[in-house]
């Protein structure tokens, strides 16, 4: 039941019969802010031409119509030009026994839309790094709310497994690596392809500075520096399906994969579908070819390929080089149409880093004057990087934050801290592990997911694992201590499923109409792509419930009625603080 609709309606009405019809626009419906008594509040300003009379005067008038007629309505207060409207409590317990009643409140009906929501998408030259965290995090997040809200959701990831830069490790491990792998050296094949990568990097420069005292210049020295020259070589060899070439590609691609899983599975992300540009890019040279006779690109004396989008107000685009190979853009044209092709989307979305805003709207713009009008259903989730106390990273020079060892880290930090609270008192080695994974993770998870993705933000460790204040800790440890207040009622053999008919307190009020609230909530954050305010909304309910609790009693109320609604409402918060942590990808634990 949407509550602000039912009193936009009473509103409408208590307007036609004192001033006639208005328009639905005119009549504005909002909370009631918390500093004012009230439940939902009616702007009144936009009536006043219409009611001729000042905005108190025109507040009142509606108010009493809307007590008259509506008997939900206990009452009305004014507050310059804003009517204030209290609902009856009978009416939130009617509400609430709505949603002990329905079996996934706050899940919306189907509305037959397939979304496909891109995240991930790394390279396989290099492990995923905490930038990778977010980006990973923030898909699988949106994935989740996508679906609560009614939608057909794909989850795919595209794996960037060909370019210059997967070139960069190859000849790197060739040229170095005397026949090292995943088993000679112990490590995680995505972190051995990783050092080479970084190997590549380090030999590069010393290559252009011996060039450079030669009398080369720097610009021409970093065209000639012979391992560059090896890159660019095995990049032609590969397009030309060269055997030797591509068995060492998929080699080093292969101890990746097994990484990345690895990866993966500690997040707790998963894909339905895995793209690769490999597959695609030759598509994408074949729209190319399409875009050139059609007269919508156009070719160089160097025989490169290129859009002129300087009449859109950007600039001119490479879509494939001189000899031949292809950029990225390339394969995202061939990506976006398979996909396009084969899921009959109505939406995609790709989660990208804000730094790819310019790629994203040329992307859009290639694929419209190619004519395919789908491409006005892409959106770019574009969001902001991720720094450290210490500042940016670099992947080229191995000073990346690595996500398996800041996986690694925070569960060590929350078994620490969770020993140190006794947190973890009473509980065997194997529960202790469990709970630790789970606070670490909902720590770094809810940590980043809070934050407005749009926004660059700093990530500290140790301030994300903190059991007081806006933190994952904070509200997992609410939702155990509710679910032991309910292994105690089980305990005392409460039986408490029957409907208490009690004068409700305000606080409980509150609470109530907090839950009612979830699948608005649910709604908004899937419109806007932003699980931060699913996060906002399960901490200001877990800082409501905190408040009761420390008020009032519920397992010693010595009167039974009250006592079985308190379990009860306080079964509902639990039920939707691990729904609303489920839609972040966090796991809230029965015990701590």
């Amino acid at each position: 039941m949407n509550i602000e609709k039912i009193i936009q309606q009473a509103a409408s009405d208590a307007i036609t019969k004192l001033y006639g019809e208005v328009a639905p626009a005119l009549v504005q419906i909002q909370k009631t802010r918390k500093e004012f008594s009230g439940d939902y509040t009616l702007v009144v300003f936009p009536l006043l031409k219409t009611s001729r009379k000042a905005p108190e005067a025109t507040a009142v008038e509606i108010g009493e119509q809307i007590k008259a007629d509506c008997p939900l309505v206990a009452g009305y207060n004014v507050i310059k030009g804003f009517l204030n409207i209290e609902l009856n409590a009978s009416f939130w317990a009617e509400q609430f026994e709505e949603i002990r009643s329905t079996e996934e409140f706050g899940k919306a009906a189907s509305t037959g839309k397939t979304v496909m929501i891109e995240y991930s998408s790394p390279n396989t030259n290099k492990p995923l790094h905490l930038g990778h965290i977010r980006n990973n995090l923030l898909g699988y997040s949106v994935s989740q709310i996508l679906k609560e809200a009614g939608h057909n959701v794909i989850k795919v990831n595209l794996v960037n497994d060909r370019g210059i830069h997967i070139c960069k490790s190859m000849i790197a491990w060739l040229q170095y690596g005397e026949g090292e792998t995943p088993e000679t050296s112990g490590m995680k094949g995505d972190h051995l392809v990783g050092k080479y990568y970084v190997e590549f990097d380090k030999h590069y420069k010393a290559q252009i500075k011996e060039l450079m005292a030669e009398g080369v210049s720097e610009d021409d020295a970093k065209k000639q520096a012979p391992i560059m020259k090896g890159a660019q070589e095995m990049l032609r060899k590969w397009e030309a399906k060269d055997p030797e070439t591509i068995a060492l590609w998929e080699k080093m691609n292969g101890w990746v994969y097994e990484g990345f899983d690895v990866t993966y599975k500690a997040l707790g992300v998963d894909f339905d579908k895995v793209y690769y540009e490999s597959q695609t890019y030759l598509l994408g040279k074949s729209i190319v070819d399409e875009g050139l006779a059609k007269g919508v690109f156009f070719r160089k004396e160097d025989n490169s390929v290129w859009i002129d989008l300087t009449a859109d107000g950007l600039d001119q685009k490479l879509l494939l080089r001189g000899d031949g190979t292809s950029v990225y853009m390339t394969q995202d044209l061939g990506t976006a149409f398979r996909r396009w092709e084969d899921n009959k989307l109505d939406e995609m979305i790709y989660v990208v880093g804000n730094e790819q805003n310019y790629h994203f709207e040329v992307l859009k713009l290639v694929l419209k004057k190619l004519g395919y009008d789908w491409s006005d259903n892409i959106y770019h989730l574009s969001y902001g990087m991720v720094e450290l106390p210490e500042g940016k990273m670099k992947s080229r020079e191995g000073t990346v934050v690595d996500a398996d060892d800041l996986v690694a880290e925070m569960i060590g930090t929350a078994r620490e801290m969770s020993a140190e609270l006794g947190k973890l008192d009473g509980l065997d080695i194997e529960e202790q592990n469990k709970i630790t994974a789970m606070i670490g993770l909902g720590a770094l998870k809810y940590f980043i997911l809070k934050v407005d993705p749009r926004k660059t933000m700093l990530f500290d460790p140790k301030e994300s694992i903190d059991f007081n204040g806006n933190t994952g800790p904070f509200i997992q440890y609410t939702h155990a201590r509710i679910k032991s207040v309910l292994r105690k009622a089980a305990e005392a053999g409460i039986d408490y499923s029957a409907k208490s008919e009690i004068e409700l307190l305000a606080e409980e009020v509150e609470l109530i109409k907090t839950l009612t609230e979830y699948p608005a909530v649910v709604l908004s954050a899937a419109q806007n792509f932003a699980p931060s305010i699913i996060g906002a909304y399960v901490y200001e309910l877990c800082k409501s419930f905190n408040s009761y609790y420390h008020d009032h009693s519920i397992l010693r109320e010595e009167n039974e009625a009250v006592r079985n609604f308190r379990l009860q409402l306080v079964e509902q918060v639990a039920k939707i603080v691990s729904r609303g942590m489920n839609l972040l990808g966090i796991s809230v634990p029965e015990r701590m």
